[in-house]
């Protein structure tokens, strides 16, 4: 029962059929605080725990993460989305 839980989640989160508003959210979590989370909305990391804030000024000193995650959002979220949309709509 004793340890730590480290986890990363990304999320593709969208509200409008063509997808204009779609926003990546990539969380990482210690213990099932989320320290960290970028959002590509605002195009950076952001801290929220002490740790999570030192993270952030890392993350946000490497243009290459920044912008492979910015690419994410067309190549992995509107693309794995516009997919299962269409699976799910073929069999309503």
């Amino acid at each position: 029962a004793d340890g730590y839980y480290e986890y990363m989640m990304d999320e593709c989160i969208y509200s409008t059929s063509d997808y204009s508003d779609m926003v990546l959210l990539k969380s990482l979590s210690f213990n099932k605080v989320v320290d960290v989370q970028y959002n590509s909305t605002v195009g950076k990391f952001v801290g929220y725990t002490e740790e999570g804030v030192k993270y952030a000024e890392n993350f946000n000193k490497d243009q290459a993460i920044l912008q492979g995650l910015k690419a994410l959002v067309d190549t992995v979220c509107r693309h794995n989305v516009q997919l299962e949309d269409s699976a799910v709509r073929d069999k309503a």
